[in-house]
């Protein structure tokens, strides 16, 4: 996928004035947010389990040279190859080498934000190979021929007019006067294309919610069965996935599931939670005749061992954009590449570089709201605060910037200057602002006056307060 992260300002800028994008945008509240809620409520553990499931990625990454390893060796044991890969363009020739190795003309797919990101089904129709996505939402963006903008539902930043719209232009075979008013509709007509999709493909290709190094699976978790008819009904099944997904046990990787679907969409569990192991044996009634994992570093092996590395905890589940108030302003076509939200601030320059993709750590309030419901702990504000440093340092933010900064250092590092030009200008600003009690218009405030007024300050700094509140000692 080709990176516009450099040109976030703009996107964000186009994304806050369209006003389908704002209308869809309100579904993800009651669609995420209150789900989440309720289904941790009802759940007396679950901030046990999240501190458990943090635990165990925590160990995994400490030692994912060795569960790697086991997680091989229990793939070759079960009649299953792996591929190591070490970036995203040797993930898709190995990927194109095996469906050519069928003489494959069509692949059917579940959902994989890692396909995504090594740009698979463009490499594929390049080469003579028709990917069909089968996932509803991935097979809505298909047809748009756009990216996903959430990681969890790809469309989410569609209407149901637009999808409409677009199953009229697109199924031209179908009656013309069919009514599509209601979403199960909608469903329907997208499941009887499908059906005859999966019928015909050669090889099936899967992301990987999780490996297994104690019994070589690859676990996957769906809400339409997609995945499972991906897997089985194809000739071969790859599985694509970065390093990380590996979890050492099937105890540990249950752990996990039980904060993962109850984060993402409010559930207990998933409707599909598919274990495969693989390819098909000896008196098995279905399942593919070769069963290959690709395996994908692309960056992540760097972030091991550094102040990143906790980002690779990260079990997609959504919930850190769901609850992210930039997200819910401008989408996830604005972050410019795959991952999106908070967790795309952090992972995004660290996997294609903070020069492409520095803008994304300063798109968040720092409201904390991304790590408090983070399933796994993510520290993701202190990590795109370690961003901005490295970006500050590589001198990438605009030289105002760092000129302010620079300024603002030197009376931050002298705290009675500082207190004493504080309290100047928020004197002179108070008796400014006396009349009207607010500013429509501010030298160096130009960013929060062009859309909101600026309260004028009325009474003491904080730093006065608190001064004056130690003093008086205890209430």
């Amino acid at each position: 996928m080709q990176s516009t992260s450099h040109a976030f300002p703009d996107n964000a800028r186009a994304a806050v004035r369209d006003p389908q994008l704002k209308k869809a945008l309100t579904h993800v509240k009651a669609g995420f947010i209150d789900k989440r809620a309720k289904a941790a409520a009802k759940l007396p553990e679950f901030e046990a389990l999240r501190d458990a499931a943090r635990d165990i990625k925590n160990h995994t990454l400490e030692h994912l040279d060795l569960y790697l390893e086991a997680y091989e060796t229990r793939v070759i044991e079960q009649g299953g190859q792996v591929h190591w890969c070490g970036t995203a363009a040797e993930a898709r020739d190995k990927i194109l080498e095996i469906c050519r190795s069928v003489d494959a003309e069509t692949v059917t797919k579940g959902k994989s934000m890692i396909a995504e990101e090594i740009a698979l089904n463009d490499h594929l129709e390049a080469n003579g190979i028709e990917p069909i996505e089968t996932d509803l939402g991935e097979y809505i963006i298909q047809l748009r021929k756009e990216p996903p903008s959430h990681i969890i539902a790809p469309a989410v930043h569609l209407t149901k007019d637009q999808i409409e719209a677009d199953f009229r232009d697109h199924h031209d075979h179908l009656p013309a006067d069919r009514n599509l008013e209601e979403a199960a509709a909608l469903v329907a007509e997208a499941r009887g294309i499908l059906r005859q999709r999966f019928v015909k493909a050669d090889v099936g290709i899967t992301g990987a919610n999780f490996l297994i190094a104690e019994t070589g699976s690859s676990v996957i978790v769906t809400n339409e069965g997609n995945g499972d008819l991906t897997q089985i009904l194809p000739k071969v099944h790859i599985v694509v996935a970065s390093l990380e997904k590996v979890v050492p046990t099937l105890e540990d990787v249950s752990v996990i599931l039980r904060v993962l679907a109850r984060s993402a969409t409010g559930q207990e569990f998933s409707s599909y939670t598919t274990f495969s192991t693989g390819p098909r044996r000896a008196g098995d009634l279905d399942g593919p005749g070769e069963y290959h994992v690709v395996l994908l570093d692309n960056g992540r092996s760097g972030m091991l061992g550094t102040e990143y590395q906790d980002a690779l905890r990260c079990i997609r589940c959504g919930a850190c954009m769901n609850h992210c108030p930039v997200y819910h302003a401008i989408g996830g076509h604005a972050y410019g590449w795959v991952y999106p939200g908070p967790i795309g601030a952090v992972l995004t320059p660290g996997l294609i570089g903070v020069e492409e993709a520095g803008h994304l750590p300063n798109a968040s309030s720092f409201c904390g709201r991304c790590e408090a419901v983070c399933p796994m702990h993510i520290p993701l504000p202190k990590m795109m605060r370690h961003w901005r440093e490295r970006e500050f340092e590589r001198h990438l933010s605009p030289l105002p910037l760092r000129a302010g900064l620079v300024f603002w250092a030197f009376f931050a590092r002298r705290p009675a200057l500082y207190h004493f030009f504080a309290g100047l200008k928020t004197r002179a600003l108070g008796l400014l602002g006396r009349r009207r009690g607010r500013f429509r218009r501010l030298p160096l405030a130009g960013g929060w006056t062009a859309h909101r007024d600026l309260p004028a300050p009325q009474g003491p700094t904080f730093q006065q307060l608190w001064a004056r509140k130690r003093k008086a000692g205890p209430a």
